[in-house]
């Protein structure tokens, strides 16, 4: 009697390693695999089984659960690769609907043409005053205006390409910084300059736009779109 025990017990033993696969076995089984080889193993294991030590109960439902995990990771891999693809494709279509556009990113920049020149920057708070220094290439501030209380966010602003005096200023770079307070306490600032969307690239680290200042900008970076 007791040699049809270790009999039944080496089978059972047998069938639990092959579902698993040898140890020296690097190749990785699918659900689906794995469910038909439980089967196939289990069906010949039950015509085979001894009846005074039929198979252990406890093991055939612990394969059974890792099949169905497997199985709806699976799953739950193939659909996130399709959501994902999907956001990818509408994402590549948002951002070339933004050549020819204005874009605000990150930077001090301040570039004056024929119509002026556009700025931004975003508050972490809200602020009572606002204040913008506009300098010239030797760091001398040209202008400064007075924005007034802003909420938290990003604004932007313009400039008309005068000095403080009234005078018109020469095109070409010129920079800004930005000042905003609250009560007592200065509120943290991040300065935003002004681009136009030449082309767009999709890289593997994702889309970035050309800007017409030659700089190059992660779709992410943009901050917001004026136009």
């Amino acid at each position: 009697m007791a040699t049809a025990v270790n009999s039944s017990t080496s089978s059972n033993t047998s069938l639990i390693s092959s579902l698993n696969g040898s140890s020296t076995t690097t190749k990785t089984t699918t659900a689906d695999e794995m469910q038909t080889r439980f089967l196939n193993l289990l069906v010949t294991q039950l015509k085979n089984q001894d009846p005074l030590n039929p198979m252990d109960n406890s093991q055939m439902t612990t394969q059974l659960s890792q099949i169905s995990t497997v199985s709806g990771i699976e799953k739950l891999n193939a659909t996130m690769e399709k959501l994902l693809g999907n956001y990818s494709g509408s994402q590549t279509m948002q951002a070339a609907a933004m050549i020819g556009k204005t874009v605000l990113t990150a930077g001090n920049a301040l570039a004056l043409g024929n119509y002026g020149a556009v700025g931004g920057v975003t508050l972490d708070g809200a602020a009572d005053k606002v204040t913008v220094s506009i300098t010239d290439s030797a760091g001398k501030v040209v202008q400064t205006q007075q924005l007034g209380a802003q909420p938290a966010g990003t604004m932007n602003f313009s400039w008309d390409g005068k000095s403080d005096a009234g005078v018109d200023l020469p095109n070409g770079d010129y920079k800004f910084t930005v000042k905003a307070i609250r009560g007592d306490a200065e509120v943290k600032t991040t300065a935003l300059q002004a681009g136009t969307v030449n082309a767009v690239t999709l890289a593997k680290d994702g889309l970035s736009l050309q800007l017409a200042n030659n700089k190059t900008v992660a779709y992410s970076d943009v901050q917001q779109i004026m136009n």
